[in-house]
């Protein structure tokens, strides 16, 4: 009687307000707090209660008719979406939620579809009912153009009922045809089935600012979303931590999803993503803002760990058994235990860099190490501190998260820190085929000889390697060295970015029985790409946004050339009770001021709503190339200097 659910929604559509409602109707809380007061119980850090929005996910336990419900509330704001992508690992369902008065929204169809790529169960809730502008029948006319055609709100009397799910449910229509009717068991039956199988989402409405409709979502929860896999008592423990929190007495907690085995306080585990042991010292349940040592978690839930060290989140756990030389990469593609663990789904990508600067000079290790510890706690931050240049960059997704970023360090860290104006991140990609070639044999003691075939790939295919040389020319152990190197040899190409979306084949390589050295390889392989993309030349890639843009009609002509001014590309406008509607593509570079811009045209009437869409090949005329951190490998002589550390 578990289930691991998440709520998610745009941006205002009312997720925190129903979370807390949750709390409420369950008995966790006395009263139920508010989002505007900065007393929402699952908005816990003092930047979300300043702003009065969801910056972290938050978890929390719900007894409910019993079962345990484990509510992931995820944050709507597009800039921490990096949240919602880990939080989809561990679920087994979801809520979505749309506000009636502004029904789906550009970010509202980025987390549908990453709800279907993962195939999770979902519900769908209809909130502020209440609100003026709000339309029910509409809203789901836009889930049905936008979203799905099997959405099957729960308030259809049965023969309406019968006739939908008999629309795509091969049962209801046989029983149907047999019989003439559809007894209502039957139905509620079926409905069910289909729901736990990601089939079909039952939609509920209600003003969760009011409680209405609370209840009802509450026992659609428990009746349609499934319940985790079963998996025998005795299965060898796999879990993976989503989430990092700290604690003034017991430090880092890990929350993690548990996919098979038991654990225990006092149980030692592995880490197999660091490979290094820890031992558990409290396993616990949050319940709100306060916790419960529960002693023990089984398989298929959530709980939060203390004692585990320096754990990161996307960490893999496994049992001590496993052995230290485990590895959740190799348990994955074994079929170990680890292969329980689905994998992350990329929605949130990074499109900006900024540079950070501390106030005091002085302060720059701490501040080295605070966003470090914000790192392992957010992945995708990415934190790079540069020696040779001493500068700090962090990847963040807009302005928001700076801003959060700012508040988090000073208010946890106490730390000052300035932030230069973000720069977009952009990539390479190889124009053509080529080769790529090194014979790294001076100065001895040296040999490593490596020829590499680098051809474009898919967009957003990302890197793609294989080798195809024979191991008596090259040992697997010095391959193995090869393929570590290369992601690292692409993180600057020609133009100094990233490169990426290509095919990477090692189609020969020699290594000598004295000379050789497993070092060699990590000096030579960079040259040997470095080779290949001068002779491939690359591409310039340019991160894209989609966008919907709404304001009053009278102003669709401004927005209109402002779009074509950033080079945007977009689909016929559609003008409908006074509103000006438009959507399309535009590149984030000409676009990252535009929110200011449309919100002084509008005089804040306007809406603009944005989702990142990928990157695609820049015009000519669009150059940017970015510094290169230490020595070109394409400067043999110097950077094997570099490498050896005679510079």
């Amino acid at each position: 009687m578990i289930r691991n659910v998440g709520l998610l929604a745009h941006v205002d559509a009312g997720k925190t307000t129903t979370t807390e409602q949750m709390l409420y109707a369950t008995g966790r809380i006395r009263t139920a707090g508010s989002v505007d007061a900065g007393t929402a119980q699952t908005d816990y850090l003092d930047v979300e209660r300043e702003r009065g929005i969801s910056v972290r996910m938050a978890t929390t336990v719900l007894p409910w008719k019993g079962c345990d419900i484990n509510l992931v509330d995820t944050p709507g704001h597009v800039d921490f979406v990096a949240e919602v992508e880990r939080s989809l690992q561990v679920l087994d369902g979801a809520v979505l939620i749309i506000s009636a008065a502004e029904g789906v929204q550009a970010h509202t169809e980025t987390l549908w579809h990453a709800l279907r790529r993962r195939s999770l169960p979902t519900l769908l809730f209809i909130n502020k009912t209440d609100r003026m502008g709000a339309d029910v029948p509409a809203v789901l006319a836009e889930v049905a153009s936008g979203l799905t055609d099997r959405a099957v709100p729960l308030d259809l009397p049965p023969a309406a009922l019968a006739d939908r799910l008999a629309e795509f449910d091969e049962p209801t229509l046989e029983r149907f045809v047999q019989t003439g009717s559809v007894d209502p068991a039957f139905l509620r039956e079926r409905l069910v089935a289909l729901a736990r199988a990601g089939q079909a989402f039952p939609v509920l409405t209600g003003a969760a600012l009011r409680g209405a409709g609370i209840r009802d979502l509450l026992d659609a929860i428990v009746e349609f979303l499934p319940p985790p896999t079963a998996t025998p008592p005795e299965a060898p423990l796999a879990g993976v931590v989503f989430k990092l929190d700290r604690d003034p007495a017991m430090g880092r907690v890990a929350y993690v999803r548990l996919y098979s085995g038991r654990l225990r306080n006092r149980d030692t585990v592995l880490n197999a993503t660091r490979g290094e042991e820890a031992k558990v010292s409290q396993i616990r349940k949050m319940y709100a803002r306060h916790h419960e040592d529960i002693g023990a978690i089984g398989a298929g839930d959530i709980a939060a760990l203390c004692g585990l060290g320096a754990v990161r989140v996307g960490d893999v756990l496994l049992g001590a058994g496993a052995g230290p030389g485990a590895s959740a990469g190799v348990l994955t593609a074994t079929g170990g235990p680890a292969a329980l663990i689905p994998p992350v789904d990329r929605i949130a990508e990074p499109v900006l860099s900024v540079r950070v600067h501390p106030e005091s000079p002085a302060d720059l290790p701490r501040l080295v190490q605070a966003l470090q510890d914000l790192t392992d706690e957010d992945p995708l931050l990415d934190v790079q501190w540069h020696p040779e240049i001493r500068e700090l960059q962090v990847k963040v997704m807009g302005a928001i998260q700076i801003e959060v970023l700012g508040s988090l360090l000073r208010t946890r860290f106490g730390l000052g820190a300035r932030f230069d104006p973000p720069s977009v991140i952009y990539r390479e990609t190889p124009t053509q085929s080529g080769e790529g070639f090194v014979a790294y044999t001076m100065p001895k003691p040296c040999w490593a000889i490596l020829r590499f075939a680098i051809e474009p790939g898919a967009r957003g295919s990302g890197l793609q390697y294989k080798s195809i040389v024979n191991a008596n020319r090259l040992l697997p152990s010095y391959q193995r060295e090869v393929e570590k190197r290369v992601p690292e040899a692409l993180q600057q190409g020609l133009l100094g970015w990233q490169v990426t979306d290509l095919k990477v084949t090692l189609s020969d390589g020699e290594h000598h029985i004295y000379h050789t050295h497993p070092l060699d390889w990590f000096v030579a392989t960079p040259m040997g790409i470095m080779d290949g993309l001068v002779n491939t030349g690359t591409t310039l890639l340019e991160p894209i946004y989609a966008f919907r843009i709404t304001v009053p009609d009278d102003l669709g002509g401004k927005v209109l050339g402002d779009l074509l001014a950033m080079r945007a590309e977009f689909d016929g406008p559609v003008v409908a009770g006074g509103r000006f509607t438009v959507s399309g593509t535009m590149p984030v570079a000409t676009s990252l001021a535009y929110p200011i811009r449309l919100a002084s045209l509008s005089s804040g009437r306007g809406i603009i709503n944005v989702r990142f869409d990928g990157y695609r090949p820049a015009p000519p005329d669009v150059k940017a190339t970015r510094e290169r951190i230490g020595v070109n490998p394409l400067d043999r002589s110097k950077y094997i200097l570099s490498v050896r550390g005679a510079l």
